[in-house]
């Protein structure tokens, strides 16, 4: 049995003996505080049932299950907190003020104990025992542990320390935009008690994982049998059912690439995303966004002032930037655009085009991002330099149909199917959309926008780093996996998700050696645009890109480096990106690609040289892309 087994059994354990049992002799009669006044009435409580029925049955919630990451590391887990409550004696025949009296004595008591108040009104007081006086009524929430120490052994009597379960995530804020939170489902109650409620608010997820696999989390409840005689009196209690613990989520992340993730997007970006995956099976390694938020915040509960600062910040905690945001891909989209005019024979790997500064597309004038000409190129050279008047002409050639053809075939423009809440779809303009947004079809210059990643075309960083997957393992189109199993408390699988090749791209082998040639020296050839991203140890490739968007006086940049490593035999496809400021100048191959060799740096530090190329001296990274496409431009 595992170590965290027996824990969870302890704390079922504590459930079944601990509930409505005093640390000391519990009092069977009442010992009222003032006697009542003969103006007072006689007080007859209002708990309709306390005649009518002698036992209840109330549900006990169980314990839920664990989130991990693919390596049994804990991301959500349980840890047993404790509730101060006073129980007041049976039968219930206090009058109002003795009621009062008698609560009022044991908060006196208790804020004595553990050196704070305890705000609870009359009313509430009243209210409880009126309704539901044989349950007790909670004064302290989530009492800290040098309370609790300070509590256990001297509680006076008529005072119970109530365990509950809370939730935690002991990893704080790393992947918590993945895990997600929970809250409970309601507040405390204080009408009449009912058969088979629960003995305290559950909780349900809000949030991520945690939402998405509520129901497989949940659990199921226990029973707790009270017994009473005809007087009212308490006989008998006891745990009638244990809880049965819910099911454990086991993710594919690694949470040591998670944590890599998250720690390099913190020193290098305001705001951004780092996607990793195994092209080999379509495992999500990383989803990390920035900023984010500790899920802890929302344990036991937020507060309305804290969650408006969350919902107020202006970079957006709350919101995952890997899955949920989609931005032009600038350069990164040349990938596509060169499976597109390699395989549909429009272009052919020997193929030259002038890389000039400029180059006229019906009324308008699209330029390079270097000013200086390069004079002809093939597609190697081109994508290893990001020439945009290259691609602009390659685009054209090619045309619409074939670009967009292949940018779905990679999985642009539609979710990935991971089980999150709010996927973006991201966005591959096509004709339908190009007459429904812009009341055109698709021309030249949009062509052109669309072969360098600009203009209607959006991605999200995970469709990007799959994208990357696919290239990387030659054609290979994986079913992107976020969790790899189901599984119960003792290990037993109850689901599990198993890696599915959705299709195979027919990618010839010739037009995957121009790409991963390209790729290879985008990152360590002398013209590459990459060379920040390049390791020591070992090669990668890869593919910068720099676009712009948002509305005009407000353009924000979107600074891209994706690809895999290593390249020769791929276990890393990634993508990252850097939120640039408004009019601030930033660029793939300076913002975005140090990023990932930051993290790859960690992973492959120690290990030998393996047959890669050594890097070749830099060379100045991208700057800005060609000018958007006006609404009015014609062939």
């Amino acid at each position: 049995m595992s170590i965290l087994q027996m824990k969870v059994r302890a704390l079922i354990f504590v459930f079944a003996v601990v509930p409505f049992v005093d640390a000391q002799t519990q009092e069977t009669s009442a010992t009222p505080a003032a006697s009542p006044t003969p103006s007072e009435e006689a007080i007859i409580p209002t708990f309709e049932t306390q005649k009518l029925a002698r036992t209840y049955i109330l549900d006990v919630p169980a314990p839920r299950g664990q989130i991990t990451d693919r390596n049994g590391v804990p991301l959500a887990q349980n840890r047993l907190s404790y509730n101060l409550a006073i129980n007041f004696p049976t039968p219930l025949d206090f009058s109002d003020t003795q009621a009062l009296s008698f609560a009022r004595e044991k908060i006196e008591k208790a804020e004595k104990l553990i050196g704070r108040t305890l705000r609870i009104s009359d009313e509430a007081i009243l209210r409880h025992y009126r309704n539901r006086g044989i349950m007790p009524l909670e004064i302290g929430q989530n009492l800290s542990q040098a309370e609790y120490e300070e509590v256990k052994d001297n509680l006076p009597a008529g005072m119970v320390v109530r365990p509950v379960y809370v939730r935690t995530y002991p990893n704080g804020k790393l992947a918590g935009q993945i895990v997600g939170y929970t809250g409970k489902t309601g507040r405390n109650p204080d009408g009449i008690v009912d058969n088979h409620e629960t003995l305290w608010p559950e909780t349900e997820g809000r949030e991520g994982l945690e939402q998405t696999f509520n129901e497989m989390l949940a659990g199921k409840h226990g029973e707790y049998k009270l017994t009473f005689d005809k007087d009212g009196r308490k006989t008998s209690e006891k745990l009638v059912t244990a809880p049965v613990p819910g099911y454990n989520i086991v993710s594919t992340l690694d949470l040591h690439l998670q944590e890599l993730a998250e720690k390099t997007l913190e020193a290098k970006a305001k705001r951004g995303a780092i996607v990793i995956v195994d092209p080999n099976n379509g495992d999500i390694l990383a989803l990390a966004s920035w900023p984010t938020y500790d899920p802890n915040l929302f344990i036991p509960s937020i507060s309305s002032e804290k969650f408006k600062a969350l919902q107020d910040d202006p970079n957006i905690p709350l919101l995952p930037r890997a899955f949920r945001s989609s931005y032009p891909p600038g350069s990164t989209f040349k990938i596509a655009v060169g499976i597109a005019a390699l395989e549909s024979g429009a272009v052919h790997s020997d193929d030259q085009f002038e890389c000039v500064p400029s180059i006229q597309i019906g009324n308008l004038t699209f330029h390079n991002w270097k000013k200086s000409g390069r004079g002809a190129l093939n597609f190697v050279q081109a994508l290893t330099e990001s020439c945009d008047t290259w691609f602009y002409q390659a685009g054209i050639k090619t045309g619409a149909e074939p670009i967009i053809d292949w940018a779905l075939k990679l999985g642009f423009g539609g979710k990935c199917g991971i089980p999150l809440r709010g996927e973006a779809e991201g966005r591959v303009p096509n004709d339908e959309y190009m007459k429904a947004t812009h009341g055109r079809k698709l021309l030249n210059g949009d062509i052109a926008n669309l072969s360098i990643g600009q203009g209607d075309t959006q991605v999200t960083p995970l469709q990007m780093a799959q994208a990357m997957g696919i290239v990387a393992n030659g054609g290979t189109f994986y079913q992107t996996r976020l969790v790899q199993q189901v599984q119960t408390f003792d290990n037993k699988i109850v689901t599990a998700y198993s890696v599915r090749a959705k299709k195979t791209l027919d990618l010839s082998s010739e037009t995957l050696d121009e790409l991963h040639t390209g790729m290879i020296d985008v990152v360590n050839g002398p013209g590459g645009t990459a060379h920040q991203a390049s390791l020591d140890n070992v090669e990668t490739a890869g593919k910068t890109g720099t676009a712009q968007w948002g509305p005009k006086n407000k353009e924000r940049t979107a600074a891209w480096f994706t690809g895999f490593l290593p390249a020769d035999q791929p276990r890393f496809a990634f993508a990252a990106l850097y939120e640039g400021e408004v009019g601030s100048k930033v660029h793939g191959g300076s913002a975005a690609a140090p990023m990932i060799a930051d993290i790859f740096k960690e992973i492959y530090k120690g290990q030998q040289t393996n047959g890669t190329r050594k890097p070749h001296a830099r060379e100045e990274t991208e700057v800005r892309r060609a000018e958007p496409v006006e609404e009015d431009e014609s062939d």
